[in-house]
């Protein structure tokens, strides 16, 4: 594991070290010593003194998954996501709290996020009176799943309660993975419905929240921190193909995937979004049989849902069409894949 010099690009799967820098702080909770504990796997300690440091993501995900198997304890991930909130999300937080009301504040976070981690992405759906912000993981094969996934739910928690005040509270709050021997801990801090073995994970909470202002936002102070963003992001500008891939995941996950549909997320024709993935090596239908491939394993390997649902999810018209697109995928069919993970 390195330290940084200057931004990856995109595709690399990293993430800033400032959502991990409470991991001494859980391990000793956990009556572990993080001295130990991270030499066991040859992690360098150092990183964690800067928030700004950036790591890979497969390098983020196998330290907590080591973390997880050493403490023992099911909840690492989301016990160190509970003491995540917008602030650790560097520059990109900051400038979420100056916003001036909680919907341009969330929007900002989903544009912005993979500023912070190029292996994840936030994103942020309403639907009539409620609204769902959610969290999606689109590297391949990644470690630690579930625990990434239960952690970020908390961030996100954090950050509504951040932006809302403590009145704030969500609807109810959804996991993609099966549902814990005593999920008692996470009735405790979030206070709301839970729902396991679901197709996504994040929150649902009322859309009134969205037009609330933030006062303490100082507006000369957005201006600032936008245009040191704006700076930032361009480095960003040239991979295309990452940036596609990015919304896809959540898109596949909303059945708002079509060409079209992901054109019109950057303002362009669908022949202008081909020609430009045809320039980067690679094919809009290539990059969302991607997508449905990692969502398809994740869902398979951590959660109880039946192939006819998973399919459903995915919007194939039945288990047996959902089969034949992952035996192409993979070379074997669905079910014998989730016995064999």
């Amino acid at each position: 594991m390195t330290r940084k010099t200057a931004s990856p690009p995109v595709s690399a799967g990293t993430v800033r070290i400032g959502t991990i820098a409470a991991i001494p702080k859980v391990l000793r909770q956990l009556g572990f010593s993080p001295a130990g504990v991270f030499a066991e796997i040859g992690f360098d300690a150092s990183l964690l003194d800067d928030p700004d440091n950036v790591i890979p993501y497969a390098s983020r995900n196998q330290l907590i998954q080591h973390c997880v198997s050493t403490t023992r304890c099911p909840y690492f991930g989301f016990l160190l996501g509970q003491h995540v909130g917008p602030s650790s999300l560097g520059l990109v937080g900051f400038l979420v709290q100056q916003s001036p009301d909680v919907a341009v504040a969330l929007n900002t976070l989903v544009r912005y996020a993979y500023l912070h981690v190029s292996g994840a992405e936030i994103y942020l759906e309403q639907e009539s009176d409620r609204a769902f912000m959610g969290y999606s993981i689109n590297q391949p094969r990644v470690k630690a799943h579930d625990q990434i996934e239960d952690g970020a739910v908390a961030i996100i928690f954090n950050t509504l309660v951040t932006l809302c005040g403590p009145r704030w509270s969500p609807s109810s709050v959804h996991f993609a993975h099966r549902k814990p021997a005593d999920s008692r801990i996470f009735q405790h801090f979030f206070k709301a419905p839970l729902h396991f073995d679901a197709e996504r994970c994040g929150l649902y909470f009322s859309t009134n929240w969205l037009q609330q202002r933030l006062l303490a936002a100082d507006p000369e102070l957005h201006r600032f921190l936008q245009k040191q963003v704006d700076q930032l992001e361009s480095r960003y500008s040239d991979n295309f193909a990452a940036q596609v891939q990015r919304v896809l995941h959540s898109a596949l996950l909303s059945q708002h995937a079509t060409a079209d549909e992901i054109a019109a997320l950057f303002s362009i024709h669908p022949r202008t979004l081909n020609r430009r993935l045809h320039d980067c090596g690679t094919s809009f239908k290539e990059l969302a049989d991607q997508g449905r491939f990692e969502i398809a394993r994740q869902l398979l390997r951590d959660s109880s849902m039946k192939l006819s649902q998973i399919a459903a999810t995915l919007d194939y018209a039945d288990a047996s069409a959902f089969s034949r697109a992952f035996r192409r995928w993979s070379g074997t069919t669905p079910a014998r894949w989730r016995v064999e993970h």
